[in-house]
């Protein structure tokens, strides 16, 4: 009988993180943090963990918050979880992230910048 070796799942469009191989020091911190148990350590030394299970994410956040190595996993939200707005007048789309986003809206908020009016 042959080895058995872990690999990754076919890729998904719920693509959870990503990592960066050539900012990651394969420490592996972030698979020991990993609430979901969705990693697997890295195969070898300078090789990034394994996302075995990108579906099973949460999409919390410990794995970024616990790599000592800034910038090497990038968590990838769903777009269907990113915060988007659509411009009234012009019907254009745009999400947080988008690589030219328009400039921001200088108009006051309907009923002013103050607090809002108690108990009338």
């Amino acid at each position: 009988m042959g080895d058995a070796y872990l690999v990754n799942n076919p890729l998904t469009p719920n693509q959870a993180i990503r990592f960066d191989a050539e900012l990651c020091t394969s420490c592996n911190s972030c698979v020991d943090v990993c609430r979901c148990d969705v990693l697997a350590p890295s195969p070898g030394p300078g090789e990034t963990p394994l996302l075995v299970y990108p579906d099973e994410c949460w999409f919390c956040g410990c794995c970024v918050a616990h790599c000592p190595s800034p910038g090497a996993i990038r968590m990838e939200h769903p777009l269907c979880q990113s915060v988007g707005w659509k411009r009234k007048e012009t019907g254009e789309h745009f999400r947080i992230g988008m690589q030219d986003p328009p400039p921001p809206n200088e108009q006051p908020p309907v009923g002013g910048w103050g607090s809002p009016s108690r108990g009338r």
